[in-house]
This record gives structure tokens, C-alpha cells and sequence, in this order.
């Protein structure tokens, strides 16, 4: 089943522990040992989750690095659909 336009990890990351925690992405990022900067890409959607990341999340915040990185892939998989058009793409045709 497609997710409906699935946010992107920074933006729930901000939503479901920065906001209602009230938690500074400064302190997350120290947390993570990463610097304010690039946490802050992280939040904005500048910048997408790695599986170093994803790794430093988990201990960090909770969840799997898996969760993180399918977070992150749904959310690629579905601007690319939005993007990309398979008009011309055409299936394999195999002998059978």
C-alpha cells in the first residue's frame, strides 16, 4: 500500500519530539554528536537521513535505524513519483 504523501524525517522529527518535548534541535544535536548545522539541514527537509544517521537516531531518539532509513525512502519514492514520468519506460518482454 502507497503511503499519501509521507513527510519528510526531519519534519517528524520535529513534530513528534522537538515540539511537544520541547527540545532544542541544539541539544538533539549534541546528543548526536553532529554539529547544530547540520542537525538543523536535517529538520528543514535540506537534508536527507544516512545510515550513519539513521544508527545515531536510533540511539539517540528511539526507533530502529531501519524506520529511519524506510522513512526516508518513502519520502524519495514519493517525490520521484511526483518527478519522474514512466510514459517511455517500457517493461522487459521474456520468452516463455
Amino acid at each position: 500500500m502507497r503511503m499519501h504523501n509521507p513527510p519528510h524525517p526531519g519534519e517528524f522529527i520535529r513534530e513528534v519530539y522537538l515540539e511537544p518535548l520541547r527540545v532544542s534541535y541544539r541539544t538533539v544535536a549534541a546528543n548526536l554528536k553532529v554539529s547544530p548545522s547540520t542537525f538543523s539541514r536535517l529538520i528543514n527537509g535540506q537534508s536527507n537521513i544516512s545510515p550513519e544517521m539513521a544508527l545515531r537516531l536510533s540511539k539517540t531518539l528511539g526507533r530502529s535505524p531501519e524506520s529511519w532509513l524506510a522513512m526516508q525512502n518513502n519520502y524519495d519514492l514519493w517525490q520521484a513519483r511526483k518527478k519522474f514520468n514512466l510514459d517511455a519506460v517500457e517493461k522487459l518482454a521474456v520468452a516463455t
